[in-house]
C-alpha cells in the first residue's frame, strides 16, 4: 500500500494549476472566435445603401455651351443646384450688358473663394471643390475665372443683332441649296436616268436567265430599276431635310442645342461603328493571319494530292485514287480548324445569343443527321477499301451495273438496262461488293453455264459439245481455254458446268446470251436433250426435246412397247371399234 507524501501532493497541485490555466485559455479562445463571427455577421449585415453614394457630376452652363463641371456639395445644397444656381447667375450677367467681363474677380475667404461681378456672387469654390478636381483652391477658383471671362463675350456676340441677321442669312443660303438640289434631282438628274434605261432596253437591258429560265423579264427588270430609282430619290431627299433641319438650328443660339440632339442621332452611331472597329483591329489582325496561313495550307495540301493522283510524287501504301479524296477530308480539315482557332476573335462570339444559337444548331444536326453521317463514314472508308472505282462493273447486293459516280453520300449505278440505281453507302458498306472489272491481266473473269444432261450421254461428249459452244462465242478467249466441271449428280441427270474466259466484262450479258444459244445449237446438232429443267425420260408417244429442224427426215415418236418372252401366248390385236 502506498503512502502520500508531500511531494506528491505539490505534484497534484501543479497539475491543476496547469489544468486551469488551460482552461482559462480554451475560454479565452472560444470568446474571441465568437467575437470574431458576430463582427463578421455585423459587417455582412451592413448594405450598401448605407453607405452614401458619391454625388453625380453637373454641368455650368451658358447658352449652349458648358463651362466647367461642379462635382461636391455644399451644406444640403447638391452639386446639381449648385450648378443650376450658377448657370442662372451667369445668364443674369450675360444679359446685363453694363457688367463687364474684365470687373469679374476673385474674393478669399477664409475656407472659400467667390467669383463675383460687382456685388454679385457668381459661384463659391471650396477646398472640397479642389479636391476633387485633384488640384488647389487658388488654381481651380483662376481656371473657372478665365473661362467665365472668355465665355460671356462669345455668348453675347452670339445674341446680338448682326450675328442674328448673319445666321438668319445663312439659313436663307441653305434653304435656296437645298431647294436647288431637289430641283436638279426632280428636273435633271433622275428624268435623264429614267431616260437613259428606256433607251438601253432591248439592247444594254436584257431578261435575267438562267439557262432556259427566265427569272425575270425584260419589262420586269426595267420596272424594278424605275422602282429602285425612286427609292434612291426618296432616300436622298430625306437624307438632305434630316442634315438640313440641324444645319438649320446651329446658326440660331436659341435651337442650336436641338440641332446638336440631332446630328448626335446621326453621329452617335457612326462614332460608336468607328470606335468599336478600332478595338477590334487587333483582332481582326489576328483573324486574317490565320485565315492567311489556313489559306497556305490548302494551297500546299492542293499541290501535294494532285501530284500524288498525277502519279509524279508517290508514298509506299498510298495509291494514287486516294489523292482526290484524301484531298477533300483534308481540306474540311484545315477549314474546320481555322474556323475553331478564329471563333473566339470573332465578333459577337461571346454573347449569349451566338452561343445559344450554336447549342441549337449542334443539337439538331446531331439528331436529325445520323443517317447521313453513317452514310458520309461509310463513303470514307470505302474510298479506302479499294473495292470498286468509276466505271467498274459491279454487282452491290442484288444490283449489276456500272459505276458512274461516287460520293459522301451513295454510289450511282447504271444497270445494263440504262436504270440509274442511288445505293447509300451504309448499305454498300454492309453488303459484299462483286467487281467484275477487278481482274488481274493474267487471270480474266470466268464466265459460267450450269446445264443438266441425262445419263445415257456419255460424259465425253458433253465435254466436247460445251467446249465447242464456248469456242464459237464471241469475247471468250482461246487462251486460257475453256473448261468443264461436273459438278454434281443429280436425281434425273449430270449437272455439267461449261468455264470460259473472257477480258470484256461489259459484254458479259452479252456473251452469256450467245454462249447460251450455242450450247443449244451444240447439242441439238448432236441429237442430245438438255435435261434441264428436269425432263421426264418415259416415252409414250410425245415428240422428243429437240427442235424439228435437227430431227432425221424419217422421225418417228417413240411409243409404248408391250412384249412376251413366249410370242404364242401375244394377244390377238383387236380391230378398233367404231361408232
Amino acid at each position: 500500500m502506498l503512502i502520500p507524501t508531500r511531494n506528491s501532493s505539490s505534484l497534484r497541485m501543479l497539475r491543476a494549476k496547469r489544468n486551469l490555466l488551460v482552461a482559462k485559455r480554451g475560454a479565452l479562445f472560444a470568446i474571441a472566435l465568437a467575437l470574431s463571427l458576430l463582427a463578421h455577421s455585423l459587417a455582412a449585415q451592413i448594405t450598401p445603401e448605407s453607405v452614401p453614394p458619391p454625388q453625380p457630376s453637373a454641368a455650368v452652363t451658358l447658352g449652349d455651351r458648358t463651362l466647367f463641371t461642379i462635382n461636391t456639395p455644399i451644406g444640403s445644397t447638391t452639386a446639381k443646384a449648385r450648378a443650376v444656381g450658377v448657370s442662372a447667375r451667369l445668364e443674369q450677367v450675360m444679359r446685363d450688358h453694363s457688367r463687364k467681363p474684365e470687373d469679374i474677380h476673385t474674393v478669399e475667404n477664409p475656407g472659400v473663394t467667390q467669383i463675383l461681378s460687382d456685388d454679385l456672387l457668381i459661384v463659391n469654390v471650396t477646398d472640397a471643390d479642389a479636391a476633387a478636381h485633384s488640384t488647389s483652391r487658388f488654381l481651380l477658383a483662376e481656371t473657372q475665372l478665365r473661362i467665365i471671362r472668355e465665355a460671356i463675350p462669345k455668348v453675347r456676340n452670339e445674341y446680338s443683332t448682326r450675328s442674328i441677321t448673319l445666321d438668319t442669312l445663312y439659313a436663307l443660303l441653305a434653304t435656296i441649296a437645298l431647294v436647288s438640289l431637289l430641283l436638279i434631282f426632280r428636273r435633271i438628274i433622275f428624268p435623264t436616268l429614267y431616260s437613259l434605261i428606256e433607251r438601253w432596253r432591248g439592247t444594254r437591258i436584257h431578261g435575267i436567265k438562267v439557262q432556259k429560265l427566265e427569272l425575270l423579264s425584260e419589262d420586269r427588270l426595267v420596272g424594278l430599276l424605275h422602282s429602285l430609282l425612286l427609292l434612291i430619290r426618296f432616300l436622298l431627299t430625306a437624307l438632305l431635310l434630316y442634315f438640313y433641319f440641324p444645319l438649320v438650328f446651329s446658326f440660331f443660339p436659341w435651337t442650336r442645342a436641338y440641332g446638336r440632339i440631332l446630328f448626335g442621332y446621326i453621329l452617335s452611331p457612326i462614332r460608336t461603328g468607328w470606335a468599336a472597329f478600332i478595338h477590334y483591329l487587333p483582332q481582326l489582325l489576328v483573324v486574317l493571319v490565320i485565315a492567311f496561313f489556313a489559306w497556305l495550307a490548302l494551297r500546299l495540301a492542293r499541290f501535294l494530292f494532285r501530284e500524288l493522283s498525277r502519279g509524279t510524287l508517290s508514298f509506299t501504301g498510298f495509291y494514287p485514287e486516294w489523292a482526290m479524296p484524301t484531298l477533300k477530308i483534308v481540306q474540311v480539315l484545315i477549314i474546320v480548324f481555322a474556323v475553331v482557332v478564329a471563333f473566339p476573335y470573332l465578333p459577337g462570339s461571346e454573347s449569349p445569343a451566338f452561343k445559344g444559337v450554336s447549342i441549337f444548331l449542334g443539337i439538331l444536326l446531331s439528331l436529325g443527321s445520323s443517317s447521313a453521317v453513317s452514310n458520309m463514314v461509310a463513303g470514307v472508308v470505302l474510298t479506302y477499301t479499294r473495292a470498286f472505282n468509276i466505271g467498274d462493273l459491279v454487282q452491290i447486293s442484288d444490283t449489276t451495273g456500272q459505276v458512274t459516280e461516287k460520293t459522301l453520300l451513295a454510289t450511282q449505278i447504271r444497270t445494263i438496262k440504262n436504270v440509274f440505281v442511288a445505293v447509300p453507302n451504309s448499305l454498300v458498306l454492309n453488303s459484299h461488293v462483286v467487281n467484275f472489272s477487278r481482274s488481274p491481266k493474267n487471270q480474266p473473269l470466268i464466265l459460267h453455264v450450269t446445264i443438266g444432261i441425262g445419263y445415257e450421254t456419255p460424259w465425253r461428249q458433253v465435254h466436247t459439245l460445251l467446249i465447242a459452244a464456248a469456242s464459237s462465242t464471241t469475247g471468250v478467249l482461246s487462251d486460257p481455254a475453256p473448261f468443264v466441271l461436273q459438278t454434281s449428280l443429280e436425281d434425273f441427270c449430270a449437272d455439267y458446268q461449261i468455264n470460259a474466259y473472257t477480258k470484256e466484262p461489259f459484254r458479259m450479258s452479252a456473251i452469256y446470251s450467245e454462249l447460251n444459244q450455242n450450247i443449244q445449237d451444240e447439242f441439238n446438232k448432236a441429237g442430245i436433250e438438255i435435261m434441264t429443267p428436269h425432263y421426264s425420260a418415259l416415252r409414250d408417244g410425245n415428240t422428243a426435246a429437240i427442235p424439228s429442224a435437227f430431227l432425221p427426215p424419217n422421225y418417228q415418236p417413240d411409243s409404248f412397247r408391250v412384249s412376251s418372252s413366249n410370242p404364242a401366248q401375244a394377244l390377238p390385236t383387236s380391230p378398233p371399234k367404231t361408232s
